[in-house]
């Protein structure tokens, strides 16, 4: 599929010369079959059948986690209904009340959306784990992927990360100076203890090993207790099963936040970006994008570009022109706020289908690559 945009996103990824581009992206408009929400996620495929896990993880975890939100839809719709012939029953717009065993139960809707949010993605990454390992088409036992997914329903925005892709938010200071906000960590298998939880200790005690190889001393790699290989860069990723016995796992790192008028956009994009392109510059790239459709493009390139006058060795020049690299920018965070989001023609070359899975996906839009 060619690159594009939607009202929501731009999308750009460039292939280098090693094969198939193993990464994958996606865009699912009215996420879940609920108004205002958005799913968004990148993937980067590693191991021999790199390509092929990134864009089955693209299909099939989006679907398990809009399931989850559907069956809270239902469940919503029922709830409204027995509201509205309770004549006796006064509720307000932020709280629904709920009748168990004749004991009332006053939830906030807000928090209890963010919940099932969050939940949702860690069932669905779980899900996702367990069909790779029944796969018999294709050979995940040392290939996977990373996933960086994120879903924004009205004002708020989960995040959910396995793998060294990275989600950052472009948002005002108190100075009204557009900043980065990083959303996600990189999930390393030398990770600083104080960000997550203690990945190098989890791998060590499960056996596995961390060490880098002598070109790369700054990369940090998972490696099988009595073989020097894979030597995956990262403690978390959907499948790379030959290593999930020895520290490697598949529980996302999930977050929440809600967004305020001073959060302008959010890019996800894999790991090569982050390489060669710091915070700031990314957020300063989008930003002085010409045009919304063209902020993915434009970080892209200014990556290369970047790679090109640093201070590189040969074989890391040598490197970046075989990297394929994939960059997504989420505009429109907040309505009426920043200049990207005017309106524009919607220049989308991508893959859009409508769901029609059950009734209420009639108007859903999907964009994959």
């Amino acid at each position: 599929f060619l690159n594009g945009s939607t009202d929501h996103a731009s999308l750009f990824s460039q292939q280098g010369k090693k094969g198939p581009n193993q990464d994958a992206m996606i865009v699912w408009e009215n996420f879940g079959s609920m108004e205002d929400t958005v799913f968004f996620g990148v993937f980067d495929g590693h191991g021999p059948y790199d390509h092929v896990i990134a864009k089955r993880v693209k299909n099939l975890l989006p679907l398990k986690l809009g399931s989850h939100l559907e069956s809270y839809l239902s469940c919503e719709e029922v709830l409204k209904e027995i509201s509205l012939n309770t004549a006796d029953r006064m509720t307000s717009d932020s709280l629904v009340q709920i009748s168990a065993n004749g004991e009332s139960q006053v939830y906030n809707k807000d928090q209890d959306m963010v919940q099932m949010l969050l939940t949702s993605i860690v069932k669905a990454y779980r899900f996702m784990d367990k069909k790779l390992k029944m796969q018999v088409d294709v050979d995940c036992f040392c290939s996977g992927t990373t996933a960086v997914t994120m879903v924004k329903q009205g004002q708020h925005l989960v995040v959910g990360n396995i793998g060294d892709s990275r989600a950052v938010l472009g948002t005002r200071n108190k100075e009204n100076k557009l900043v980065p906000f990083q959303l996600t960590e990189d999930i390393k298998p030398d990770v600083p203890v104080m960000m997550l939880p203690a990945e190098a200790a989890r791998i060590k005690r499960w056996k596995g090993r961390i060490f880098a190889l002598g070109d790369e001393p700054g990369v940090a790699r998972l490696w099988l207790p009595n073989h020097n290989s894979p030597g995956l860069a990262m403690a978390r990723a959907f499948g790379d099963f030959c290593l999930k016995d020895f520290g490697l796992i598949f529980v996302p790192d999930v977050s929440y936040r809600r967004l305020t008028e001073k959060d302008e956009f959010v890019v996800l994009a894999t790991d090569w970006i982050w390489d060669v392109l710091t915070n700031e510059e990314v957020v300063e790239i989008v930003a002085k994008a010409p045009t919304r459709c063209t902020a993915g493009r434009a970080l892209v390139e200014a990556a290369f570009a970047s790679s090109l006058t640093r201070n590189q060795t040969n074989y890391q020049l040598l490197l970046s022109q075989w990297l394929n690299t994939s960059a997504m920018a989420l505009l429109n965070l907040i309505q009426h706020q920043s200049q990207l989001q005017a309106r524009e023609p919607n220049h989308l070359s991508s893959m859009v289908s409508k769901s029609r899975h059950n009734r209420h996906t009639r108007d859903n839009q999907r964009v994959g690559r």
